[in-house]
This record gives C-alpha cells, sequence and structure tokens, in this order.
C-alpha cells in the first residue's frame, strides 16, 4: 500500500473584545471581557511548485486577520450574528470557520479547524465533517 503524504499548518491570531452570555444565569451573563485567541489549522496535499509551501503563513494569517477585524475591541452582542446568537467561544469558532473558509476559496489549503479560547485553559473547536 502505499503512503500519501499531508501537511497541516496552523496559524494564530487573538483580538480583545467584551460580551454577555444571554441565559448564562451566572456572573458570564454580565458584562466582561477577553483576550480571545483563535487557532486555524489548515491541510493540503500539494505544495505550490515554485516554493515549495501548502500557503504563505503570512497570506493565511492575513485572511484570519481580516475575519477578525470586526471583532477586536468591540462588544460582539451588538456584531451580526451575535446581536441575536449567543457569542459564546463556540459559536465564534463556527462564525470565524464559515468566513474564513469562504477567503480560501481556490487556495490549496483547504481548512480543517477553527478553535477559540478566552483563557488558556480552554479553548471551543469547530470543524465540519
Amino acid at each position: 500500500m502505499t503512503k500519501r503524504g499531508i501537511w497541516r499548518l496552523t496559524v494564530t491570531e487573538g483580538f480583545c473584545a467584551s460580551h454577555c452570555l444571554r441565559g448564562y444565569e451566572g456572573p458570564c451573563e454580565n458584562l466582561h471581557g477577553h483576550n480571545f485567541g483563535v487557532e486555524v489549522v489548515v491541510e493540503g496535499e500539494r505544495l505550490d511548485p515554485k516554493v515549495e509551501y501548502l500557503i504563505d503563513f503570512k497570506k493565511l494569517r492575513g485572511k484570519l486577520r481580516e475575519v477578525l477585524a470586526s471583532f477586536d475591541h468591540r462588544h460582539l452582542n451588538e456584531i451580526a450574528p451575535f446581536d441575536v446568537e449567543n457569542p459564546s467561544s463556540e459559536n465564534l469558532a463556527r462564525f470565524v470557520y464559515r468566513e474564513l473558509e469562504k477567503a480560501l476559496d481556490g487556495e490549496a489549503a483547504r481548512l480543517v479547524s477553527v478553535s477559540v479560547s478566552e483563557k488558556e485553559a480552554s479553548k471551543a473547536t469547530y470543524m465540519e465533517l
């Protein structure tokens, strides 16, 4: 059996924002803020023949920054879709995943997952199978 190779790349970014978790019935229902961390994983089987990389880290990070730009130093509950949907880490990860997937259309790298953390000890990861 012939094995085939695959490359996985990971980039991280962050943003500062406040939110309130509607219906939480605890302190997190009140206005509070985080230094959110976002981790993106992409993968692919073929490298660019000229430079021999899957995708330029700078390009991938730039696309992620574009998606996150509307969140930085904002109150997430005031930004669509989080004006209706709870701005939980889970929902943020799904939103970023779907926006970044559109931004990566046509690239050799395909999106695997997006993780969002409110602190280093815990994170929510979203992927589509």
